[in-house]
């Protein structure tokens, strides 16, 4: 079985650098980062993700507008989707579920061990 592939999404290129480095470690995953989110959407399709990791707050395109144009393109909406934020704390997480416009989130900051357990049960299930 593959590694799965995870598309960060993240203008702080350090903090992207610090998740693949800990993600990549776990010998699970084969990740990608893009800083940019006008290029998101792009780097979705050439890289193909089993699953994104989106940062909300962004200065060029903001998670929520990219969340919507993936949603819209047919090769991308059948992607799973997890917003990244420290726009929310853990308390809000619990308030709302863990869910901002539909979508699972993940507040900042998580560490390496939370996030593997968030992305092993966002990923779909294989039959």
């Amino acid at each position: 079985m593959g590694k799965k592939k995870i598309l960060i999404v993240d203008d702080e290129l350090s903090f992207g650098q610090i998740l693949k480095l800990n993600l990549e470690k776990t010998g699970k995953y084969k990740v990608k980062i893009e800083t940019r989110g006008t290029h998101a959407l792009d780097a979705a399709r050439k890289f193909a993700p089993d699953v994104v990791l989106l940062d909300i707050v962004m200065p060029d395109l903001d998670g929520a507008a990219i969340a919507c144009q993936m949603e819209r393109d047919e090769n991308l909406k059948s992607i799973p989707l997890v917003f990244l934020t420290a726009a929310v704390t853990e308390e809000d997480a619990a308030a709302q579920y863990d869910i901002i416009g539909g979508r699972p989130f993940i507040p900042k900051p998580v560490t390496t061990a939370e996030l593997v357990d968030f992305i092993e049960k966002t990923l779909p299930k294989k039959e």
